[in-house]
């Protein structure tokens, strides 16, 4: 496995994350706190979370059929994207699990 399959699995997931924390957070400011804007915010970073996800479904998808887990695993990363906070954790474990996976490039003759 190239070590590129990791490291965009790897940026998904942390911005997936944040995006995440700025939606809940954007949520209870508008339904709790009822913050003027609080609307708007939500709405764009809700936007951008969505898509963003999806991205994120095909890369932790991507590096679980090249990691051959089984589908309980699989499921449990694909679904770590829509609780906040559990994608930071689920990806430390899978960076762990996966780095000795990872084989060097091999060297090109000139």
């Amino acid at each position: 496995m190239k070590q590129s399959v990791l490291t965009r699995y790897r940026a998904m997931a942390y911005l997936t994350g944040v995006l995440l924390i700025l939606l809940t957070l954007g949520v209870i400011a508008k339904y709790v706190f009822d913050v003027s804007g609080a609307s708007g915010f939500t709405s764009a970073v809700g936007i951008a979370h969505g898509w963003l996800y999806v991205v994120y479904l095909a890369f932790a998808f991507d590096l679980g059929t090249k990691a051959k887990w089984p589908m309980g695993k699989l499921a449990w990363t694909l679904l770590a994207g829509t609780i906040p906070t559990a994608v930071f954790f689920v990806e430390r474990r899978v960076s762990r699990e996966v780095a000795p996976l990872i084989t060097a490039p091999e060297p090109v003759a000139a």
